[in-house]
């Protein structure tokens, strides 16, 4: 099943975009040469290949402009699409399709990409049984789209703030006062619905933390794959292992060999490449 959020949820992302291309005047282009009562058709197209995500929130933006667009989805987010592609077409008044069109381009084209860069990466663990998933470095504001985007490249996400896992950094670790002193004060906060993942980059701080217990999660940072692969056979299947820090694409077949369960990327949501998408009339 395609993952989806409720429409309602991406209304004030699309409604803050809209009202920053349409204030203060409208559009005074479309007002000025397009007669009153003009209708077309128009197709969103792929103009190269990809994964497709962002259809959902463009078709809201489509909506917003005007509740009368007839509006048919023919590939959905989630789905591969090649050059020439029709992905959306959308029927009605000329003038709302001018006024959407900017901002549902910008939308379905930045999240295609990041669908399209989450599957390259998927597509170098296979044989493998590691996940790729995505970090907090999104654009603000839009965390939960391009959240959305990676699952629809085949990602998983981690956590979407602060707030729904403890996630014990190496800046932590160091105000706490140490491993042992950070992972005793979590597991006494922790509720029992809550994992606790911890950072380390050294292989005598994963020791540490299999001795003392109660993480869930060890991230294992910057480390380079032969240390990668001693740490999987310390872990020995105690703790889930998740492989960060300049996970780039290049490099994840190797990492997934190691046997990790996870790599994580800011790359898949910072420095994914727009798709180039076209709405033709």
């Amino acid at each position: 099943m395609t993952a989806t959020l409720p429409d309602f949820l991406l209304e004030p992302l699309v409604r803050a975009a809209l009202t920053e291309d349409l204030s203060p005047m409208g559009d005074v282009t479309t007002r000025a040469v397009i007669p009153a009562g003009v209708r077309y058709t128009a197709r969103l197209n792929a103009r190269e290949a990809g994964v497709v995500s962002g259809m959902q929130i463009a078709a809201v933006a489509f909506r917003l402009v005007d509740p009368a667009l007839r509006l048919e989805t023919q590939v959905a987010d989630g789905q591969p699409c090649q050059p020439g592609d029709t992905l959306m077409t959308i029927d009605g008044a000329a003038a709302s399709i001018l006024m959407a069109e900017r901002v549902a381009l910008n939308f379905a084209g930045r999240l295609t990409g990041i669908a399209t860069l989450t599957a390259a990466f998927v597509a170098k663990t296979r044989g493998t049984n590691t996940r790729i998933t995505c970090t907090r470095k999104t654009t603000p504001g839009l965390r939960a789209v391009e959240k959305l985007a990676v699952q629809h490249g085949g990602g998983f996400n981690h956590r979407y703030g602060l707030s729904d896992a403890i996630l014990i950094k190496d800046n932590h670790i160091a105000a706490a006062g140490g491993i042992t002193a950070v992972l005793t004060a979590a597991k006494a906060a922790r509720s029992h619905m809550m994992r606790i993942e911890i950072e380390v980059d050294r292989l005598d701080q994963l020791a540490e933390v299999l001795a003392i217990g109660g993480a869930d999660v060890v991230l294992l940072d910057n480390m380079d794959t032969p240390t990668l692969h001693q740490a999987v056979a310390m872990a020995d299947g105690r703790v889930v292992l998740e492989a960060s820090g300049n996970m780039q694409l290049p490099r994840i077949a190797e990492v997934a060999a190691t046997g990790v369960d996870y790599i994580s990327s800011g790359a898949l949501t910072h420095s994914a490449r727009t798709l180039d998408l076209g709405l033709d009339f």
